[in-house]
């Protein structure tokens, strides 16, 4: 695969040897048992899977290259690059503006755009209108499109299905950047489109597949999540299923289960291929990834997990999701939440809300902590954490200590 130009300061030397070290040992990936990083009294069990995909280092190595490209040019953000705070303040405090927030809301004009300003496209992508309104301002969007393979994968998909007659089913956040993004070429390339957040959702289209609700219920239910002009007498026919590449890939695929049932309960077992189109091919490699190795993190014995990560992003809150299903979790976006050995405050995402917890450290004995982050979470934060917690325990061993212990055993 693909090496990119990542500044050094997103690294860390010894979360690096730890993956060279997996890689060398385990080059099929098989394993997903979680790598022990010891400290002494406290254990770091770091997931098989974590921190920056191939698309978060394609855009960050894009986005730096647009700065060292264009000096004295004016440097734009369609919005969020990625969805870790730390790369992003980076990069304003390198002079690139943003002209969105995460949601669409307008931070600068478009109207302020000149033909000499450069704006890199997010890895997210961008909606087709937004793109072209910026082109008929003479702003060129194809220079620093950072846009991630995998989401271009969605989009060629829904393309395929969707000229095939399929109707889109978008497995996503509807305000979500990518989601948005995807939405706008599924609805240029079929002739319907709906957006489920999640299995509920999903259940209440059921009842419009089987036309049990009528049109006007339909169009008050998903206000705001489908294309205009779905017609649920006919548009119901036949479905694919695509979804933002952030999901929890289990519930993207119980979903495209559950109405590929639907289908074939209305239309038949002869026919139910005629109208369900197969797109398991959609997935992300490293939200499946990632997901996997957190799965076989919870085998191992800990007293808590820490995920770190961007509060606004949507991988890194599954991969929460996961954990929290076995172990007292905390989902911070860098050791700064860490306030001392007695309180750590994080982040509750189905809220939105910041937390402060006291006494989340278990006392009197050694401490095991599971510990992983997003895809677009630099491996420089992750060592941060493991430092300031080692910190508050006298006999722990430094960073670079163990650096040297792995590197010892590697060479044995």
């Amino acid at each position: 695969m693909k090496t990119f130009n990542v500044p050094v300061f997103y690294r860390s030397p010894l979360i690096t040897r730890v993956k060279q070290i997996r890689k060398l040992n385990d080059p099929r990936k098989k394993d997903i048992t979680p790598f022990e990083v010891d400290f002494g009294p406290v254990k770091f069990l770091l997931a098989r899977h974590f921190g920056f995909c191939y698309g978060v280092e394609n855009a960050i190595e894009i986005a730096f290259r647009a700065l060292d490209e264009n000096p004295g040019r004016r440097i734009f953000l369609l919005s969020e690059m990625i969805h870790n705070p730390l790369v992003n303040r980076d990069l304003n405090e390198r002079g690139v503006q943003f002209l969105q927030d995460t949601m669409g809301h307008q931070l600068i004009p478009f109207e302020n755009l000149q033909r000499d300003d450069v704006v890199v496209i997010p890895a997210f992508g961008a909606p087709l209108q937004l793109l072209e309104r910026l082109e008929k301002g003479g702003i060129i969007t194809h220079m620093y499109n950072t846009t991630c393979p995998f989401v271009e994968r969605v989009w060629k998909k829904s393309e395929q299905i969707g000229k095939n007659g399929h109707t889109i089913v978008i497995h996503g956040k509807y305000s979500h950047e990518e989601t948005r993004s995807t939405f706008s070429r599924s609805e240029r390339d079929s002739e319907a489109v709906v957006v489920v957040r999640d299995m509920d959702e999903t259940k209440k289209l059921a009842e419009y597949i089987h036309q049990r609700k009528t049109q006007a219920q339909f169009e008050t239910e998903f206000k705001g999540k489908h294309s205009p002009g779905f017609d649920i007498s006919v548009h119901f026919n036949r479905l694919g299923v695509i979804n933002q590449t952030t999901m929890l890939a289990t519930e993207t695929q119980e979903i495209a289960d559950y109405l590929f049932q639907q289908m074939r309960h209305r239309f038949g077992e002869q026919s139910v291929k005629e109208h369900f189109a197969d797109t398991r091919d959609t997935l992300c490699y490293a939200t499946n990834e990632n997901q996997d190795a957190v799965n076989g993190m919870l085998m191992a014995e800990a007293q808590l997990a820490i995920v770190v990560g961007g509060y606004n992003s949507s991988n890194t809150s599954h991969l929460v999701e996961l954990c929290e299903k076995k172990f007292p979790t905390y989902f911070i976006s860098s050791a700064s939440e860490i306030e001392n050995q007695n309180t750590i405050n994080h982040f509750h995402y189905p809220t939105k809300t910041r937390l402060s917890t006291s006494a989340y450290l278990p006392a009197g004995q050694t401490t095991r902590i599971l510990l992983t982050s997003g895809a677009s979470c630099p491996d420089s934060l992750l060592e941060e954490v493991m430092k300031k917690i080692a910190s508050f325990y006298p006999q722990a061993l430094k960073a670079e200590e163990v650096l040297q212990k792995l590197e010892a055993a590697a060479a044995n």
